[in-house]
């Protein structure tokens, strides 16, 4: 099947009716571990005869839009895009640039979260790691 024409669960969605338990071509994942999405935060700038209305028709049928910001700045939406693989990531930042009339579309992939609830001075942090250290 082309990329282009790819369907919900080519996409990394189950079909409906299935259970991802039963598929002996899945990894095997313990329940305690949690399942890694890979996201990517998008600025977009829409094309000058592009109306935002089509974008977002797009994103309500793309199974890859988690969320989306309207911006005023440089570029006109950000958009958050989710996937269970990098390969489907890209092809959902690949299709938002062609399809939702988009001109420019900016990438941003997410590494992982930072953690806020910790103390951001390592001087009082018990378990800092050992590569931050004090700049005085």
């Amino acid at each position: 099947m082309s990329p282009w024409r790819m369907t919900r669960w080519e996409r990394g969605d189950l079909p409906p009716g299935t259970d991802a338990d039963s598929d002996p071509g899945e990894p095997a994942i313990r329940a305690d571990e949690p399942q890694r999405r890979h996201e990517a935060l998008v600025s977009v700038r829409l094309g000058p005869s592009a109306p935002g209305s089509h974008l977002v028709e797009y994103l309500r049928h793309e199974p890859c839009a988690v969320a989306a910001w309207w911006i005023a700045a440089d570029v006109d939406a950000v958009v958050r895009l989710s996937a269970e693989s990098m390969t489907v990531l890209h092809r959902a930042v690949a299709d938002l640039s062609r399809r939702a009339g988009v001109e420019v579309a900016v990438a941003n992939y997410i590494l992982r979260a930072l953690d806020l609830g910790t103390s951001a001075d390592p001087r009082t942090a018990k378990d800092a790691p050992t590569w931050v250290v004090s700049a005085a």
